[in-house]
């Protein structure tokens, strides 16, 4: 079976486009206000033109409650500082967890895992803020109707590849059923990756029968 080309969605089709964001000198209390009037769970910080050097998320504000009745102690470091930090310079993680616009949806969704992170600034090559990419805009290929990804299955894989002319592809609730007739089954692995990697495919389910052609 010859590779098939299956499209993938990037950062770029789910991504927030117009992105909150705040400068270096932005105060504790106006964080937190603009955090709780667009619902996110944090803000990228910039400097110059719009270029990315941090976050402030809500881990980064916590603190300041966990230590409330605790008295700030010069030199202090992590946490506890941040307890006494007043602006987003003092408060932010930095450098920022950042992604470009044309990394896969796979590759976002591992970085966010990886660093532990809800949200990425989507920035260009030298790092000026593009948007903002949140785990349920990851999760928004899921909301890909069964029709709509039937027929890219069928278009991209069953008819770029060289499956049996004999198999035949349904979706329900996003899960993929090949059935047919098969009578070799080794390319069945490879075909059953590239329908998975189908963006909105939530699992693949094989109903082949094998066929034994007559000597």
């Amino acid at each position: 079976m010859r590779s098939v080309p299956v499209t993938r969605y990037t950062v770029s089709d789910v991504m927030t486009h117009t992105a909150v964001a705040i400068g270096r000198d932005a105060p504790y209390k106006e964080i937190v206000a603009l955090l709780d009037q667009w619902k996110v769970s944090a803000l990228p910080v910039l400097e110059g033109e719009g270029r990315v050097v941090g976050v402030v998320s809500e881990a980064d504000l916590l603190p300041k409650e966990e230590f409330r009745l605790d008295t700030p102690r010069p030199g202090a470091s992590g946490e506890a500082a941040k307890a006494g930090a007043l602006r987003a310079g003092e408060l932010m993680s930095s450098p920022a967890v950042t992604v470009h616009a044309d990394a896969t949806l796979a590759e976002a969704a591992r970085i966010m895992a990886i660093r532990r992170v809800k949200r990425l600034p989507v920035v260009n090559d030298i790092g000026m803020l593009e948007g903002v990419v949140s785990r349920s805009d990851l999760l928004k290929v899921f909301l890909r109707s069964d029709g709509e990804i039937e027929e890219e299955i069928r278009r991209s894989v069953l008819g770029e590849s060289a499956a049996p002319a004999e198999l035949d592809v349904s979706v329900s609730e996003g899960v993929a059923t090949l059935r047919g007739v098969i009578a070799d089954r080794s390319p069945v692995p490879l075909l059953a990756r590239a329908v998975r990697a189908v963006e909105g495919v939530v699992d693949v389910r094989l109903d082949l029968d094998a066929r034994t052609d007559a000597s």
